[in-house]
């Protein structure tokens, strides 16, 4: 048997996924539904539906079939055991109390930035992000900020993998303006993201550095663009989340 083959993915797994990510997509469907979206047979989804179905990892409803609360089970626990929860987890609480704003922290998982925990302040603005949510690193400021400390075979694995694709008019979507900015946010130690991933709000993020000053994480506050702006945004909230970041990595380095 060729080495390739012990790369090779399992189809009925394959598979499998693809369904659970038709599901998500959709927020539930029938069969007819997935295999069309899909190109697979029907007799083949309904195998798959089926056995998830049994394994307690889907629900049937009358509108068809929808991703169950298993799921949120398996994030919980890997969540919960990350190195990072417990100790970022009152900052960011207490950032968001501080600002009245939205605040998150967030992580790097296969090259996408993933939000493992939020806190909402007084006046917090809801957005698209959300707990598990993954979006590109390059599209907002938590992102920039883990990218710019990672080391830079790994940032060039990351975009290569998965590209520079724009979520607004403003996001950067052009390699040497982003590395241009990954410098000045190495330099400053914050990121800034005005609208490049949501019109109308501002953001700043902070990275969190382990021992060697690589990323492990990175905190934001984000807002609306007319309250997040002038030295709002350019001043007072990077001073407090170098301070916040600052006492994290001191906190993880004696956990």
């Amino acid at each position: 048997m060729g080495s390739d083959s012990k790369h090779r993915p399992v189809e009925t797994v394959d598979t499998a996924f693809e369904i659970i990510d038709a599901l998500k997509r959709r927020d539930g469907a029938g069969i007819t539904e997935i295999a069309d979206e899909l190109g697979l047979a029907k007799s083949t989804v309904h195998r798959h539906v089926k056995t998830l179905e049994a394994r307690g990892l889907l629900l049937r409803d009358a509108n068809g079939y929808r991703i169950s609360t298993w799921f949120l089970d398996y994030g919980i626990h890997v969540r919960d055991r990350h190195p990072l929860f417990d100790v970022v987890k009152p900052k960011v609480d207490e950032l968001a109390a501080e600002t009245d704003e939205k605040v998150w922290c967030v992580i790097e998982e296969h090259g996408m930035g993933v939000h493992i925990y939020g806190a909402e302040g007084r006046h917090s603005v809801k957005t698209h992000a959300r707990i598990g949510k993954r979006t590109p690193l390059h599209q907002f400021a938590a992102g920039k900020a883990i990218l710019a400390h990672l080391p830079a075979e790994r940032v060039d694995e990351i975009l290569t993998e998965h590209g520079l694709a724009a979520k607004t008019s403003r996001t950067i979507t052009d390699r040497d303006e982003l590395d241009a900015q990954l410098e000045t946010i190495r330099d400053r130690g914050y990121a800034f993201n005005r609208e490049e991933s949501v019109r109308g709000v501002h953001a700043v993020g902070a990275p969190i550095r382990g021992e060697s000053g690589t990323a492990i994480g990175a905190i934001s506050v984000a807002g609306p663009a007319n309250r997040l702006r002038d030295t709002s945004l350019t001043e007072e909230l990077p001073t407090l989340l170098l301070g916040a970041t600052n006492e994290v990595e001191i906190n993880l380095a004696h956990s």
